[in-house]
């Protein structure tokens, strides 16, 4: 597809066009709490310069006991107001249209002020809310409604109120964190009553002719949660309260389904959009892993939304729609839905970045400029850290030759999207590819760079990756045992396997192996019925009981380190991995010794005292022990006197980080 006639099309929402229908998902990145203003417009310009329909900031706490966690950034005083409107400035000067979230974080606020319908602590945080009188009620509308008022001032074009994913407006909705008596609870109609006076007061706050975007949750994915016909009723009062659009929300942040990771399919919830928008008068915006403008525009052109939103894709790529409105949509940089620079940052209290895209959240430090004359640069391995860098450096206008052992570009790229539920992967090593292809870069594939190839070059960077790491488990002749290497290219494994190695890599060789048939990223009913996602108008809120399939083998995922496997995984991630597991019944041991792999299968104990010796009955044993970098290269070219930078694997090794390896690469590229 080369054209997005419906994506490109503009729209009206409260008397203000947008120029196409992109939307700019909120995201909390954390640059407004540096207090660095420059940073946060330079971020917000360049996605408006990027063609964003409409941006929609990171949730703005409307007052001190609303913020997401202590310090949150808010519109709270003249000095806060001056610091915005050097944001709206920048967005308008870039042709760009902004909104504000307004975000109070009810009971998950991460302090001890939070507050809430009821007393009722969230799972997710420490903190037990106070339940609010009639008169801290009255405060929160008249805070959030001062707010909308302030971004007026700030030069906003609207704001947008979060009315989803278990925040504060949300659980009034619902019994399950609303359990008053009084007005506010009780029945949906005094359930409801609590958003629906915020979006009226809000309009009056906005005037006629400022967006006003309602963030409402179609799918709450936990207990009791909303009917369909709540939702609906709810739909409708917001827009008889002044809503110009209303943006889907999926899932509360303590529901045990996944809603925006890597393996959920794309577009999974788009049907939900379709439903709502029969029943209403005003725009709806569909929402939850739309990384494409064909998937974006597929959406519009089945009339299932009016607009989309895109949140994390705009951090892989500011350029998103100008480059799909210029016949470039093939040279978008993916996202891959990894969460690992943005939201487990976010959830870290770490500034926000992107694993694809490192100057995320990082324009205005990490600046890649023209390189000063021609210079000659040799790149050694074709994996992330070295593509990117060539790429980098190419960009720079250097003349970049990139070697690499194998026939293919991509390094350990290449097995990592053999893991179900990795499939954006695919797409990540088409993109490298395509953009060393229009950059230019020399490619040497099947070459075995040596001291002698890389003389006479001006710069050389040695990404030669890892090794896996041999953890010298004794092993009788004729035990099968193979590295993760083997498995993901497709050795024969047999029906009983034992995982050595509890790690990322661990784990992906795991659910590779415990899959029995296609992945359910690339079938949306069969992910819905291992995760338990029924229709809401079949179910209250969404939930139903997970029916996943039986692992294809027997699976011990084991680790030496006495502590639960998977627990470094990814913070927002890694229960996403350990739940796959368990109910696929993979056994999950932590604490274990390797005494031997014998032909009746692998000899283990437990603990420093060997305690509970026994066999476990497998035919292969798979060793993902960790890695070792691969630094033959380097130290030849230390030992032969030539200069050379070391990236990726090659410099350190631990867990095969992609995301620190593209950081790493694009920073010492840009410095050549």
């Amino acid at each position: 597809m080369t054209e997005y006639r419906h994506l490109l099309s503009p729209i009206t929402l409260s008397g203000v066009t947008l120029r196409n229908r992109s939307l700019m998902g909120s995201m909390h990145t954390g640059l407004e709490e540096t207090g660095d203003w420059g940073r946060v417009a330079a971020f917000y310009a360049a996605r408006a310069e990027g063609g964003a329909g409409l941006i929609v900031t990171g949730g703005m706490a409307p007052n001190r006991e609303g913020g997401v966690f202590p310090g949150a950034a808010g519109l709270f005083s003249a000095a806060d107001i001056a610091n915005h409107r050097r944001v709206t400035d920048a967005v308008h000067a870039a042709g760009g249209r902004i909104a504000m979230q307004i975000l109070h974080a009810g009971r998950y606020a991460y302090s001890p002020d939070c507050v809430a319908p009821s007393a009722i602590k969230s799972p997710i945080s420490p903190f037990p809310p106070k339940e609010l009188d009639e008169a801290g009620i009255e405060k929160q509308i008249a805070d959030i409604a001062t707010a909308a008022a302030r971004a007026v001032e700030a030069g906003y074009d609207g704001v947008e109120v979060m009315g989803s994913e278990g925040y504060f407006l949300n659980e009034f909705l619902v019994t399950h964190t609303n359990r008053r008596t009084d007005a506010w609870g009780g029945s949906y109609e005094n359930r409801m009553r609590l958003p629906v006076e915020v979006v009226a007061r809000v309009r009056t706050a906005l005037g006629p002719e400022k967006i006003l975007v309602y963030r409402i949750s179609l799918i709450d994915l936990v207990p009791d949660g909303s009917t369909w016909d709540e939702v609906i009723t709810l739909a409708r009062a917001v827009q008889a309260a002044g809503a110009s659009v209303l943006n889907t929300g999926i899932g509360w942040h303590e529901a045990r389904v996944p809603t925006i990771a890597t393996s959920v399919p794309r577009a999974a919830f788009t049907d939900l959009t379709a439903r709502l928008r029969p029943e209403v008068q005003i725009p709806v915006i569909a929402s939850n892993r739309i990384n494409t403008p064909d998937v974006a525009e597929g959406i519009l052109a089945q009339g299932m939304a009016d607009m989309v939103s895109m949140a994390r894709p705009w951090l892989a790529d500011p350029a998103f729609i100008a480059k799909a409105s210029t016949g470039r949509a093939g040279q978008i940089a993916p996202c891959i839905a990894c969460n690992q620079a943005c939201l487990d940052h976010t959830f870290s209290g770490k500034l926000t970045s992107c694993l694809v895209n490192p100057r995320a959240c990082h324009e205005t430090e990490l600046v890649i400029a023209p390189a000063a004359g021609p210079r000659r640069i040799a790149v050694v391995g074709a994996g992330p850290a070295g593509m990117t860098a060539a790429i980098t450096a190419a960009g720079r206008g250097l003349d970049v030759t990139l070697f690499d052992r194998a026939t293919e570009v991509g390094g350990q790229l290449n097995l990592a999207k053999q893991v179900p539920g990795k499939e954006e992967f695919h797409g990540l090593v088409d993109w490298f590819r395509a953009e060393l292809d229009r950059s230019g870069v020399i490619l040497r594939l099947g070459t075995e760079a040596g001291v002698e190839d890389l003389r006479g070059f001006d710069g050389v960077i040695v990404a030669t990756g890892v090794t896996p790491r041999d953890p010298g488990i004794p092993a009788d002749p004729g035990s099968q045992v193979l590295s993760y290497i083997d498995v993901l290219q497709g050795a024969a494994v047999g029906p009983r396997v034992a995982v050595v190695g509890a790690g990322g890599i661990g784990f992906d060789v795991a659910e590779f192996l415990a899959e029995p048939g296609a992945s359910p990223t690339l079938d949306r009913a069969a992910w819905r019925r291992e995760w338990g996602v029924a229709a809401p108008w079949d179910t209250r809120g969404g939930l139903t009981a997970a029916r996943p399939e039986a692992a294809a083998r027997e699976i011990w995922l084991l680790q030496r380190k006495p502590e639960k496997p998977g627990r470094k995984l990814g913070k927002t991630t890694g229960w996403i991995h350990r739940a796959t597991l368990q109910a696929r019944g993979v056994k999950m041991l932590g604490g274990i010794n390797y005494d031997r792999i014998g032909a009746d299968g692998l000899a283990v104990s437990q603990g420093p005292a060997r305690e509970n010796p026994q066999v476990l009955p497998v035919d292969t044993v798979v060793l993902c022990a960790g890695q070792e970098p691969a630094r033959a290269l380097s130290d030849a070219l230390t030992a032969a006197g030539i200069a050379h930078h070391r990236i990726g694997g090659a410099d350190v090794a631990a867990e095969l980080d992609a995301k620190r390896a593209i950081d790493q690469a694009m920073r010492v590229a840009a410095t050549l």
